[in-house]
């Protein structure tokens, strides 16, 4: 399955309702980051809603916005002030407890339960990763800067997908670092010259989560 197939299962699996939390939290940002993808999940809702209409076993009922939003002569309207979702779950972004991993590295555990791991990943400009792989999926969306590796240039909204059969070491840009929303299905396993002292480390690492 390509790239665009993967993003657009994702997108239509969140307008349907059925990702896991974690996976339903990444996808509201990648919508909220990029119009694109937005726009696409428009079109799978409206989709959805046609075809909930021609269910016989359900019978909808035509109301008017009256009947759904209740005003009074007191009262204004009040929008959310901070549609981005990530805030809305954290509060001030500037804010976040970072734990320092390594030099110029850091991440942050999002307080979402499930099977899937879900973080936000902060490097200083010119940080690596250590090449590696994946046991599972590796789904990174860029929220500040960029990132790059033999795959390409990764900027604010773009999404990566991994697997098993990539293997890479992500850069943050030179000029201003990146923040990225992580999530892995499974660990991570590390190659090269380090590589079996780095998956001792996630092996130990993995009895304190």
């Amino acid at each position: 399955m390509n790239l665009t197939a993967q993003k657009n299962e994702l997108i239509f699996g969140y307008s349907s309702g059925n990702l896991s939390e974690a996976k339903s939290l990444f996808v509201s940002m990648y919508l909220y980051l990029n119009s694109l993808a937005a726009k696409k999940s428009k079109i799978f809702e409206n989709i959805l809603a046609d075809n909930l209409n021609e269910l016989d076993d359900i019978a909808p009922k035509n109301f008017k916005y009256s009947d759904c939003i209740k005003t009074s002569s007191n009262s204004k309207f009040k929008t959310n002030k901070s549609p981005n979702p990530l805030s809305n779950l954290l509060g001030d972004f500037n804010n976040i407890n970072w734990k320092s991993v390594y030099k110029g590295f850091k991440e942050y555990n999002l307080p979402i339960g499930g099977d899937d791991t879900i973080k936000l990943i902060k490097m200083e400009p010119g940080t690596s990763v250590p090449l590696h792989s994946h046991n599972g999926k590796e789904y990174i969306l860029v929220l500040e800067g960029s990132f790059c590796d033999k795959y390409g240039k990764y900027k604010k909204g773009d999404m990566q997908i991994n697997n098993q059969k990539i293997k890479h070491n992500p850069t943050a840009c030179d000029k201003s670092g990146c923040v990225c929303m992580s999530i892995t299905e499974n660990e991570v396993v590390f190659l090269g010259k380090f590589g079996s002292i780095l998956n001792l480390f996630t092996f130990i690492k993995s009895f304190f989560k």
